[in-house]
Formats: C-alpha cells, sequence, structure tokens
C-alpha cells in the first residue's frame, strides 16, 4: 500500500466543534502520528497539528470532514514522497 505523509493543520475558532473534532482524530487514530493541541486564549482559538501516514485518499477524506464542521479550518500539507508498505 503506498502511503504519503501530511501535516493537517486545525484552527477551531469557536468551542462547538470540539467534541467532533476529538472524535474524528480518534476514528483516524491508526494513521495519526502525532498531535500538537494550542489554546489560544488571547484570540479565543484552539490550533492543531496532526501528523499523519496513510494513503492519499485517507489524508484527503480525513481533513475535508475537519473542514465542514462548523467553526474549523483545516489545510493539508502533503509530502513529496510516496512510502510503499507492501
Amino acid at each position: 500500500m503506498e502511503t504519503r505523509v501530511a501535516v493537517i493543520s486545525i484552527i477551531l475558532e469557536s468551542s462547538n466543534s470540539i467534541e467532533e473534532v476529538n472524535k474524528l482524530i480518534s476514528d483516524y487514530s491508526d494513521y495519526v502520528v502525532g498531535r500538537m493541541g494550542i489554546p489560544y486564549k488571547k484570540r479565543g482559538i484552539s490550533i492543531i497539528s496532526l501528523v499523519i501516514d496513510s494513503p492519499q485518499d485517507v489524508i484527503s477524506t480525513f481533513s475535508g470532514k475537519l473542514g465542514k464542521l462548523d467553526g474549523v479550518c483545516a489545510k493539508t500539507a502533503y509530502s513529496k514522497f510516496v512510502f510503499n508498505d507492501d
């Protein structure tokens, strides 16, 4: 199976979607290499960075689901390398 490494940057602009974001991260936890969360209290937002190693379609689906949540902005940066785990 071919996989890529990517970073999904998530900005939560309201606390209404925190539970949904955490549920999605849990649903995709088999692919999550690492997670860093920063509450930015001065601006009233939270920032999460996820490192993912999975097939590209899984990354796209995951990021798309995150971005559709109310008050959530998600952007993905992909590595140029493709890894083959056969």
